[in-house]
């Protein structure tokens, strides 16, 4: 539970840290930055920049509150120059911004230190089964694939993502493979048939196998390329998601909320505990890439009362070069913010189903 609500807390206050930092640097008054919500339990005020920081009742979340944010201070302060509507549609979208963005880049130092650590894996073939799509098409043990369809391949779990989502397709696929004679790579174009898939309880598959060694990292640069694949996979399967979302293909069994992310941790370091320390950090810090990842790309949405809806009605207002009356932008956040709770209800007690 205490490593649970750490992993969260981390993700949160970053997020958060944020909005302050970029609100900060565009010279808007940060009223109150805080950990958790509900009622404070510690909170200083700290007397040069008059920002309350507090630690709150319930660490699952976090707050930036800042100067005339939302329009219902007292018209002095809302005018003030430390106030947030007093600043250009381009600060404020930066400040709106920040908190999604700093997601992705905790998620990319996590995934950095795991490449470094433990490596990545390689789409590199080990072997293609007799009478399948992948043997048809020409593929052998040592070809490292490079995209299929419109997707690029950094990483073997780039490949297995593509299938999963798009099932029963025909696709194109590029890869490269070693000649020994000339000492070079060659780049290959061939064609997956649909029709040699293979189906496996709902999941098609085209008849290649990964070696799932991990490669480790030995540069710099090469840490860089594939903690920033690591990211954009996580990124690429949280879009994925939302999308068989939409398709109606997700049930409620596979959405999770706060209690089955507790849960999920909890169960990830009882399983992995006895293979040592080490183990058990690279687990969490995996997760944490796909937390910090996931709430990133959540809040880009463009749904009211999220980071993504916000970014809407200022991109409206540096287009229009017009600000959206706050009336109308209030009532649409409190409609945002209404049918989120109830989501948020809806999983929570999903969430009790699903454990109990």
């Amino acid at each position: 539970m205490i490593l649970a609500l750490l992993v969260l807390s981390v993700i949160v206050l970053f997020h958060e840290f944020g909005h302050f930092l970029l609100a900060r640097l565009n010279g808007i008054t940060v009223v109150e930055f805080s950990l958790g919500f509900g009622p404070r339990l510690l909170s200083h005020v700290s007397k040069k920049s008059n920002t309350r920081y507090s630690v709150k009742l319930f660490p699952l979340g976090g707050s930036c509150a800042m100067l005339g944010e939302f329009g219902d201070e007292e018209e002095e302060a809302a005018e003030s120059s430390g106030s947030f509507f007093s600043k250009s549609p381009l600060a404020r979208m930066s400040v709106i911004a920040a908190g999604p963005v700093f997601n992705f880049i905790l998620a990319f130092v996590f995934a950095a230190v795991i490449v470094a650590w433990a490596g990545y894996d390689p789409p590199v073939v080990k072997s293609v089964t007799e009478g399948q799509a992948a043997e048809a098409a020409g593929l052998q043990a040592g070809d490292v694939i490079t995209k299929i369809g419109n997707r690029r391949v950094m990483i073997a779990r780039d490949m297995v993502l593509y299938m999963i989502v798009n099932g029963k397709q025909d696709a194109a696929l590029q890869y490269k493979r070693y000649d020994a004679a000339t000492d070079t790579w060659k780049k290959y174009e061939t064609f997956l048939d649909a029709d040699q898939f293979v189906n496996q309880g709902g999941r098609y598959l085209v008849g290649v196998s990964f070696s799932g060694y991990r490669s480790p990292g030995t540069s710099l640069p090469e840490i860089i390329k594939y903690g920033a694949a690591e990211v954009r996979y996580t990124i690429l399967s949280v879009i994925d998601s939302l999308k068989e979302l939409v398709k109606g293909h997700v049930g409620t069994d596979d959405i999770a909320g706060p209690i089955r992310i507790v849960s999920m941790i909890d169960n990830t370091v009882e399983e992995v505990s006895q293979y040592g320390t080490i183990t058990v950090i690279m687990n969490l810090l995996n997760l944490m890439v796909m937390f910090s990842a996931n709430l990133g790309v959540m809040n880009l949405l463009p749904f009211p009362a999220l980071d993504g809806g916000r970014l809407v009605f200022l991109l409206w207002e540096f287009v229009t070069r017009k600000p959206v009356d706050q009336r109308i932008e209030g009532a649409v956040t409190m409609a945002g913010m209404a049918l989120l709770m109830t989501f948020m209800v809806f999983v929570l007690f999903n969430d009790l189903r699903f454990l109990f």
